[in-house]
C-alpha cells in the first residue's frame, strides 16, 4: 500500500544541464491512489501513467522511450534524476521540481524589445562541417510566452515553450526523449543565441526574417540507387515471424513502409498519424508495414520497447525490428536514410513511386496541415490506380 503522500496540481521542473536550467511544467493528478503525471509543452500533453511510489520517492516511466525520472519527495519539493537508458554515456541528468509554480523561463517578463513571431530561415552550427538549415516558426501569446518549433530536412524538433523577455529568448521542450534548451538574443529581424541538446550536445545557432525560405524538397533526399524499383526484405515482427514486402498478402495493395524508431519522437507523430490511416484505409487495399530501427541489439528489449509504441498508438499494421546500426545493409537499395522517420510509398504493382524524408508533425502548425494534404492526396492516387 501507498505510505507516501504527494501533493497534487501543477509542479514546475527544472533538468539542470551544465549550461542552465531547462524548465517544464507538469500536473499530478492522485485517482484511487494511482498517480497520474502530465507533462507540459506548449499545446501538448503527454501523460505519464507508469507511475510506482517506493519509500519516499516517486518513480515515472515515461510512455514509448526507454526513460524515467527518479525523485525523493519532501513536502512541496522533489529533487532527483531524469535517466535517459538509450544513451550509453552522458545520460543521467539532475532534476528538481516545485510545487505551485507554472511559469516557465521568466516569472516576471519585461516588455518585449523586439518580436518573434513569423518564420525565420535558421543556420545551426553556422560556418562549420556540422553546418545545417532549418525554419523557425514562433507565435507570441498573452505575458510574454511563445510557442514553436523549428522544421529541418528530417522532422521537426516538436513542440517548443518558452518566454521572450526584453531582447531574450528562451524555449525548452522536454518529453522523455529530446530534451532541448535554446537561450538567445534578438536584435531587429535577426536571432542569435546557443541550442542545447541534453548532457551530450550544444551547437550555436543564427536566425533572420524569412517567410519565404524553404528546405530541401522531402522527396529528394533518399532515393532507391540506379537500376532498382523496388524494395526487399525479410525482417522478424514482434513475434519472431517473418515479415517481407514480397509477402502474399501484400500483393496488389498499396504499401507503405515506414521507417522508425522507438527512441525518435518525430517517429511517434507520425505512428500516431498512420495508425488511424490504415483502419480507414486498410479495406481499400492500403497495407502499412513499420520498420523499427532500433538502438539495441537485444530482440527482447527490442521487441519489449516497440509493443509499447504499438500499444501507446493502437497499431494494428505489423512492426519488425531491426538495428539502427546495420539500417544500411538492411535496404542496400536505398541511397542513404538521410533521417527518421523516412517513409517509402509502394504501388500495386511492387514498384516505389515516393520516398519521403522526415515529418511535420503537429508542433508545426500549417506544415502539418500540408503534410496531411500532400499525403492524402497520393494515397487515394495510388489506391486509384488499376
Amino acid at each position: 500500500m501507498k505510505s507516501l503522500l504527494i501533493i497534487t496540481g501543477i509542479w514546475r521542473a527544472v533538468l539542470m544541464l551544465p549550461d542552465g536550467e531547462l524548465p517544464f511544467t507538469f500536473g499530478l493528478t492522485d485517482s484511487s491512489g494511482h498517480y497520474t503525471m502530465i507533462i507540459r509543452n506548449g499545446d501538448e500533453r503527454i501523460e505519464v501513467d507508469e507511475i510506482t511510489v517506493q519509500g519516499d520517492s516517486i518513480f515515472a516511466r515515461l510512455p514509448v522511450f526507454d526513460s524515467e525520472i527518479r525523485m525523493a519527495v519532501n513536502g512541496n519539493m522533489m529533487t532527483g534524476n531524469f535517466i535517459n537508458h538509450s544513451r550509453k554515456e552522458k545520460n543521467v541528468i539532475p532534476v528538481k521540481a516545485v510545487h505551485g509554480e507554472e511559469y516557465r523561463f521568466v516569472k516576471d517578463t519585461e516588455v518585449p524589445s523586439s518580436k518573434v513571431q513569423g518564420r525565420w530561415e535558421t543556420d545551426f552550427s553556422p560556418g562549420t562541417a556540422d553546418s545545417s538549415k532549418a525554419i523557425g516558426v514562433f507565435e507570441e501569446k498573452a505575458n510574454g510566452i511563445v510557442h514553436g518549433t523549428f522544421l529541418t530536412a528530417s522532422g521537426d524538433y516538436r513542440y517548443l515553450e518558452g518566454n521572450i523577455s526584453g531582447d531574450s529568448l528562451f524555449l525548452s521542450t522536454f518529453n522523455g526523449a529530446f530534451v532541448y534548451l535554446f537561450k538567445a538574443k534578438i536584435t531587429g529581424d535577426s536571432i542569435k543565441g546557443m541550442y542545447y541538446s541534453g548532457m551530450h550536445w550544444k551547437e550555436p545557432f543564427v536566425a533572420k526574417r524569412n517567410e519565404n525560405f524553404r528546405l530541401p524538397d522531402p522527396y529528394s533526399l533518399t532515393t532507391l540507387k540506379k537500376g532498382i524499383d523496388r524494395i526487399s526484405f525479410s525482417l522478424p515482427d514482434l513475434n519472431g515471424k517473418p515479415v517481407s514486402p514480397d509477402d502474399e498478402n501484400f500483393k496488389n495493395k498499396v504499401v507503405i513502409l515506414q521507417l522508425m524508431g522507438s527512441w525518435c519522437s518525430n517517429c511517434l507523430d507520425e505512428s500516431a498519424f498512420l495508425a488511424p490511416v490504415y483502419d480507414k484505409y486498410k479495406e481499400r487495399g492500403l497495407e502499412i508495414i513499420g520498420i523499427s530501427f532500433e538502438k539495441t541489439t537485444d530482440f527482447s528489449k527490442a521487441v519489449s520497447l516497440v509493443s509499447r509504441l504499438k500499444a501507446k498508438y493502437h497499431i494494428s499494421y505489423p512492426l519488425v525490428i531491426a538495428s539502427r546500426d546495420s539500417a544500411a545493409a538492411t535496404l542496400p537499395m536505398l541511397t542513404k536514410i538521410m533521417g527518421y522517420p523516412t517513409t517509402i510509398y509502394i504501388d500495386k504493382k511492387g514498384k516505389v513511386r515516393k520516398i519521403y524524408t522526415g515529418f511535420s508533425g503537429p508542433a508545426t502548425g500549417v506544415e502539418y496541415e500540408k503534410y496531411k494534404e500532400d499525403f492524402f492526396r497520393l494515397i487515394e492516387t495510388l489506391l486509384n490506380e488499376l
